[in-house]
């Protein structure tokens, strides 16, 4: 009879200890920046999927009129794309010198605008001939670009944001993203759409949807699924590439080495 009470409080002592690590987890996963919850979770239909050159270290993607400009990365294979969106053939091509990492692109005009991650210089091509006209200098990582109706917005791997003076590339201030109070960190390319930022986040899934007036995240989209396992080819292959097409109110994703271009539909 001893030996039956004592079993049940043991049981007892175990099923309270799982219940504390379990809550204990839950507390610890809603105070996580950038955790992602319900509430605050934006869904996705996938409308349409193209090819895209897996041997592409996606860092900057942007689309306009009807086609695709990509800046892709790393040493000696960063290069400047203009590609067809329907077949993922490369129209035109500019080959970055080997010393310099791209990163993010975006378009001023009729220029294109490239970062490099640590060479402190912004490229500035003409857009129809990609002969490049000039260069700016900045301190610190480049990383992704983008703009709004009178600035450009870049990230550095931080959780803040430059807004930046297109004809001088002159810092005028910077935004702190935050999700429920906590830095989100490692902000990557960026596409403006509807009057917010999209920012994907370095080695994650998902992309934030960010007020450019309070730096508040005020939406996650976690695109996590959307790309099958068997085309998923090593560990940086990930998420990162965003482009809008203002003109049908089209969104395009991908990622370094993805084989794919998706077309997604936000269901709000």
């Amino acid at each position: 009879m001893n030996c039956l009470l004592l079993f049940r409080n043991i049981r007892r002592v175990l099923l309270l200890c799982v219940l504390l690590q379990t809550f204990a987890c839950l507390g610890l996963a809603q105070s996580m920046p950038g955790h992602s919850v319900s509430g605050n979770a934006a869904g996705y239909d996938v409308v349409h999927v193209y090819p895209h050159d897996a041997s592409a270290y996606t860092q900057g993607l942007i689309f306009l009129d009807g086609t695709l400009y990509e800046g892709t990365g790393l040493e000696g294979r960063s290069s400047l794309r203009r590609v067809q969106l329907e077949t993922g053939t490369v129209l035109q091509h500019y080959d970055l010198p080997k010393e310099y990492f791209g990163e993010g692109i975006t378009d001023w005009g009729d220029e294109l605008y490239q970062l490099t991650w640590r060479s402190g210089a912004c490229f500035v091509y003409d857009r129809a001939s990609f002969r490049l006209l000039r260069a700016f200098h900045y301190p610190g990582e480049g990383w992704g670009l983008t703009h709004d109706e009178k600035h450009l917005i870049m990230s550095d791997g931080t959780a803040k944001l430059r807004i930046l003076d297109p004809e001088s590339f002159k810092q005028l201030k910077r935004i702190t993203v935050k999700y429920k109070g906590h830095p989100v960190e490692n902000l990557n390319e960026l596409e403006y759409i509807h009057g917010t930022i999209y920012a994907n986040v370095w080695m994650s899934d998902r992309i934030a949807i960010i007020s450019p007036k309070s730096g508040k995240v005020e939406k996650w989209l976690d695109l996590s699924d959307i790309l099958p396992g068997h085309d998923s080819v090593n560990g940086n292959a990930v998420l990162n590439g965003i482009a809008y097409d203002a003109k049908m109110d089209r969104i395009f994703v991908t990622g370094k080495l993805w084989p794919k271009l998706f077309e997604i539909r936000l269901v709000h």
